[in-house]
């Protein structure tokens, strides 16, 4: 390189630096009621998926507590943010969350944004300006409070009808009881309490509901069969959070009730999406179902046999999923959640002499108010 050149690209150089610079913005914090002990830690975000489980921050500063108040975040370009504060208040430079994956360090969001679930990016987000000196006046507070969150809205469950000739499908409406705790958690008449961990990995017992899958007088084809009993499903669940978001969760349930007898244990891979102010995850999995609810299911017994109802025992069965499970926000203390998904079924329950269809599809719909 020549020399002589040096001063010049030097001062160019300088020139760029300086105005970069004078067009940075700048983010001031006030708290309101600071706290007197901890560090505060702020990330900043420009993209919903990496906000939506507060992970890998655009930036992440950390304050000593200033009698002043006042927290600056400088040379930042012009843009899209959305913001989190925490007191850390044991000073590991982490976050901490409870069993269920809920920060249970004193939190705040931009926009004064209070999320009743998982936050939401549009809902925090704010818009820097050449120039501009931004102000956030925040709150630090518990997410879940001192006793938890309570909830009650309604909800609908049901699922398509593999059968032969059946008529629509099974649906169940049920009012809804939420409430989530640091290790106790509640949807409906679906139940988890945590049992050990609370950071990539977690196992919770679970308690659940598993609907019949037919009447018989919907089907010229089950006459005879008799209806198939609901029943509880207890068991374990083992969750771990892995890498860039994506979460797998193996699980095993038992007929509690002893209703039909056995069990199902699933394993399913999923990830979740910000879109708007919904939050979209996407999840694949593989079940299985032991002989003795497949028998029940998609079976025919010797006493329920007729002559175009041949006798047929599947014995266990396989079954592949792929399904969509969508939150909504519609206000503050407004959510909706549900999912969707298909089912393929193996060879075993494809033969099955009631059966016409190789899927089924599975469904559940909430719409609750969060205190």
């Amino acid at each position: 390189m020549d020399v002589s050149r040096q001063p010049v690209m030097f001062f160019l150089g300088t020139i760029f630096l300086i105005v970069n610079h004078n067009h940075a913005a700048e983010i001031q914090i006030q708290l309101k009621d600071p706290p007197t002990t901890g560090t505060l830690i702020c990330r900043l975000y420009r993209t919903a998926n990496r906000f939506g489980d507060l992970r890998k921050a655009y930036r992440t500063e950390m304050f000593i507590l200033d009698t002043d108040n006042i927290y600056r975040l400088g040379d930042l370009p012009a843009g899209s943010y959305a913001m989190v504060l925490f007191l850390d208040k044991n000073n590991n430079n982490v976050l901490d969350k409870n069993f269920m994956g809920i920060p249970n360090e004193p939190i705040a969001f931009s926009n004064q944004y209070r999320p009743k679930g998982p936050p939401n990016f549009r809902q925090a987000q704010f818009t820097l300006r050449q120039d501009e000196i931004h102000t956030e006046v925040v709150d630090l507070g518990q997410v879940l409070g001192k006793r938890g969150r309570l909830g009650v809205g309604l909800g609908v469950m049901g699922r398509s009808s593999p059968y032969r000739n059946y008529d629509g499908g099974v649906y169940r409406v049920m009012p809804i009881v939420a409430y989530i705790g640091n290790r106790f958690q509640v949807m409906g008449p679906f139940l988890r309490c945590g049992l050990i961990g609370s950071g990539n990995y977690r196992l919770a017992a679970t308690l659940g509901y598993r609907m019949g899958v037919y009447d018989e007088e919907n089907s010229p084809d089950l006459q005879g069969m008799g209806d198939r009993r609901d029943t509880a499903m207890l068991g374990l669940s083992l969750q771990a959070d892995l890498w860039s978001g994506l979460q797998t969760t193996l699980s095993y349930q038992h007929d509690i009730l002893d209703q039909i007898g056995g069990g199902s244990a699933q394993c399913s891979l999923g990830k979740t999406f910000q879109w708007h102010r919904a939050r979209l995850t996407p999840n694949i999995g593989l079940n299985w179902l032991s002989s003795q609810l497949t028998n029940y299911d998609y079976g025919v017994t010797q006493t329920q046999a007729t002559v175009n109802r041949p006798v047929y025992l599947p014995g266990e069965s396989w079954s592949s999923e792929v399904g969509l499970g969508v939150g909504f926000e519609i206000t503050r203390n407004w959510m909706i959640n549900s999912s969707l998904s298909a089912e393929f079924f193996d060879s075993n329950v494809r033969s099955s002499p009631i059966v016409s269809k190789d899927y089924v599809l599975k469904g559940f719909l909430a719409v609750s108010y969060t205190f």
